[in-house]
């Protein structure tokens, strides 16, 4: 028994074909009625047959399709969501970068504040230091003319006989 519509198609073109053909007439044959009849009958099983295979072979056909579309819809979404988080964050990554620069001039103003105030603090402690040193420099000079003064028998107050200019040294006038 043939296992496709188009065997037993062949096989009836067959028997056409090999078929004796009927004298006087060459477009007509003899064919064994019987032997036709069965095998147009098995076409006509076997089309339900072909039928469900091909059915079958659409339904898989369109299921595949199915599949290979949401696969694809898949793929897409994971693309456009890939997309938005490198997006967001680029993004993000902007964001912190203009935070940063925004919080180094800010240091940076800060730091140069602080420098000022630094310069300005040391400034006014060494005018002070020299207003100290100068004070106390003062006080040496009078310091140095009352002992002068002293060493040589003089009242306080009294101008020396003759003015020394040279500096004091504690070993020779000793």
């Amino acid at each position: 028994m043939a296992s496709g519509v188009n065997e037993l198609l062949d096989m009836l073109f067959e028997m056409i074909d090999e078929a004796k053909s009927v004298p006087l007439a060459s477009d007509k044959c003899m064919v064994d009625r019987t032997d036709a009849l069965d095998r147009i009958d098995e076409i006509r099983s076997a089309f339900p047959m072909e039928l469900a295979e091909a059915k079958k072979l659409l339904a898989a056909r369109n299921d595949y399709l199915a599949s290979a579309k949401r696969e694809g819809d898949l793929i897409i979404q994971q693309a456009e969501e890939k997309a938005k988080q490198m997006l967001a964050e680029n993004e993000l990554l902007a964001k912190a970068k203009r935070e940063s620069d925004a919080m180094r001039r800010q240091a940076e103003e800060r730091a140069r504040e602080l420098k000022l105030a630094a310069n300005r603090y040391c400034d006014d402690a060494m005018r002070r230091t020299e207003e100290a040193v100068a004070e106390a420099y003062d006080e040496i000079k009078k310091a140095r003319t009352r002992f002068r003064a002293a060493a040589a028998g003089m009242e306080p107050g009294q101008a020396p006989a003759q003015p020394q200019n040279k500096p004091f040294d504690a070993e020779t006038e000793g």
